[in-house]
């Protein structure tokens, strides 16, 4: 089996504390998820983080609850509601994003008032919940902050579109920050959309065209103005889950790059298996490594350079469940 990346190039992810085994919930008690302290932590440097034991709330504590208000979400005490947690926890939120800039992701504990992303329990006047929910107070401080920033939540991770969706996005953060060390330059923004092409194509084929139309004025702009425009746009658009079908037509891309060096059968091969991927007999690692086979016989420096052949880690076999 492949190693884990070195520390040295791991990406660094904010996480809720609980989901590492510490115990810093308001009974005591934590969240570990095995995905997170185990699988991913080969290829991540988390750094963990408790916004309410970071305010000042003991452990254990009286839990909080999200309270509807026009100004916008309250966390008060569940015992004592006139005990407000909302501005230590917002401030604390917005110093982490601002002191941890170099963060390529997060994983947010779910349903929790201070870290919770989506559907958040928000309950009214009357004590009853609110439709829809809300969004826990620290993760909307941070998010606000870093729009940007890879975000999800522990729960959502175990659906395998989700996961898979959330790390590309996570590696691909990494590699951004990456160039900006090295110096934003026109070449340098070239280059880094040249690579993720096809992963673009993927998620968001509409989006995909319209960022080519962006790049297409880079010659008249200070790329320092319009590299972060660009990358904005690139992490919208990666946040849309790719379909089958939208990865069978990058396939098809992709298969043409070998069109010269194939014979007929082996041809017919590859477009069984992306029908048969299309059709959601085979998973998306099946073509994919015919593909990347031909490749290693046939190389191809264009393809060589696309993020979209391994977007993440291998080892993390994040599209044999696609």
């Amino acid at each position: 089996m492949a190693s884990a990346i070195p520390a040295s190039t791991k990406p660094r992810l904010g996480i809720s504390a609980c989901l590492m085994g510490s115990e810093v919930r308001f009974n005591g008690g934590h969240k570990e998820s095995r995905l997170c302290s185990q699988a991913l932590a080969q290829h991540v440097e988390f750094v963990a983080l408790c916004p309410e034991v970071a305010i000042g709330l003991g452990i254990p504590r009286a839990a909080i609850r999200l309270i509807d208000h026009p100004q916008g979400p309250r966390a008060v005490d569940s015992r004592d509601p006139s005990r407000d947690h909302t501005q230590a926890l917002h401030d604390y939120g917005q110093r982490m994003a601002a002191e941890l800039n170099g963060l390529s992701g997060y994983i947010f504990m779910q349903k929790s008032p201070s870290c919770g992303l989506h559907r958040v329990k928000l309950h009214g006047d009357n004590g009853n919940p609110v439709e829809g929910g809300g969004r826990g107070i620290f993760a909307a401080a941070v998010t606000e902050l870093l729009p940007d920033l890879p975000v999800e939540e522990e729960g959502r991770l175990n659906d395998p579109v989700l996961r898979e969706n959330f790390l590309t996005r996570v590696f691909a953060y990494a590699e951004w920050q990456a160039l900006l060390r090295d110096g934003l330059t026109r070449s340098a923004i070239i280059g880094y959309h040249s690579r993720y092409k096809y992963l673009l194509m993927a998620t968001d084929p509409v989006q995909y065209k319209s960022i080519g139309r962006l790049l297409g004025s880079l010659g008249e702009h200070d790329p320092q103005a319009l590299g972060p425009r660009y990358f904005s746009a690139l992490m919208r658009a990666l946040r849309k889950c790719a379909t089958r079908g939208t990865h069978s037509n990058v396939l098809q891309h992709l298969s043409g790059y070998l069109r010269g060096n194939l014979d007929s059968d082996q041809r017919q091969e590859i477009q069984q298996l992306i029908e048969q991927y299309r059709q959601g007999i085979v998973p998306l690692v099946v073509p994919m490594t015919l593909l990347k086979h031909h490749f290693r016989q046939h190389p191809h420096p264009y393809i060589e350079r696309q993020a979209y052949m391994q977007p993440h880690p291998e080892t993390l076999s994040l599209r044999n469940a696609l």
